[in-house]
């Protein structure tokens, strides 16, 4: 009897824990409301499964107790009880992966004239390319990524020209206007994770992955790395800035294009700049080094 108790117990904290938790999503910021519908759907099912299971035990604990002059027998096979639990998970199953399918369906279909914005994943930092005046990214190739081409960008493609780079610095995005978010790593595994946008997607090396999104309010939300990449993974974050389409377009004019990037490092190289590297040997002592931008 001690042991039903216990068990119903057990169900009404989990419930009463579940609605009352101070601990849940935050406010959304995407058009993926069907994400949330389709957790919250998972979360009625297993809850209902979790319930029925933890009572029916608690029945059990009661209706077959131990009671003098009662004998256990064995029933090795009920077709009919294997029935019902075969419809009953095939229907739980399946009300679980079908809004599922749908949503990944809309996932990954892109809206025609979505904007386009490329995120490079790194140990343990984000880089980030817009498309620039002409709309069109230009192409790249992991065999081009240097020093003063970080994203490995074909620079006799004239459409990567005036691509726009952001390194070290929040990504900007517009409000109210679909974005096809196209996705790269440069070394091992990584995941671009915006709590607030539901979105998030695995970024393979030597893959292109992607996903779109919808920004519905201005604000700024922490951009995360969801997959164990290194030791520095904990301080692989950003932020991303949702703004209203003409602050949005105030911060894009400031930024700077791939042409310049390679104009400016020209100009380094023949100026002779020298480049100071800290380094923290293991001894705990600071040291510089310093070596001449011509010399790359």
């Amino acid at each position: 009897m001690v042991i039903a108790i216990v068990l119903v117990l057990v169900v009404v904290g989990t419930v009463v824990f579940h609605f009352v938790s101070p601990w849940w999503w935050t406010p959304i910021a995407s058009n993926w409301g069907y994400i949330d519908d389709t957790i919250v759907l998972t979360f009625w099912i297993t809850g209902f499964v979790f319930v029925t299971v933890v009572l029916f035990m608690a029945y059990c604990a009661v209706r077959f107790r131990h009671r003098e002059g009662n004998r256990s027998f064995y029933e090795p096979e009920n077709a009919k009880l294997e029935w019902w639990l075969t419809g009953l998970t095939t229907l739980g199953v399946v009300g679980m992966l079908t809004p599922g399918l749908f949503v990944w369906n809309q996932y990954v279909t892109v809206p025609d004239g979505a904007d386009r914005l490329e995120v490079m994943g790194k140990q343990w930092d984000w880089s980030f390319r817009l498309p620039g005046k002409d709309g069109k990214l230009g192409t790249t190739n992991v065999r081009l990524i240097s020093d003063t081409n970080p994203f490995g960008i074909n620079p006799k493609d004239p459409n990567g020209q005036d691509d726009v780079l952001i390194e070290g610095e929040n990504l900007h995005i517009p409000l109210d206007r679909p974005v096809k978010v196209l996705l790269r790593s440069i070394d091992v595994l990584h995941d671009f994770y915006v709590p607030e946008f539901r979105a998030k997607m695995d970024m393979v090396p030597g893959m292109v992955t992607y996903f779109w999104f919808t920004p519905i309010r201005t604000g700024t939300f922490d951009i995360l790395c969801f997959e164990l990449c290194g030791v520095g993974h904990y301080i692989m974050r950003s932020q991303v800035v949702v703004d209203a389409p003409a602050a949005y377009d105030a911060w894009l004019s400031k930024q700077v294009t791939f042409k310049q990037s390679l104009v400016a490092a020209a100009n380094s190289a023949k100026a002779g700049k020298k480049l100071v590297l800290r380094a923290t040997p293991t001894d705990g002592t600071e040291t510089e080094f310093a070596r001449s931008a011509s010399h790359r």
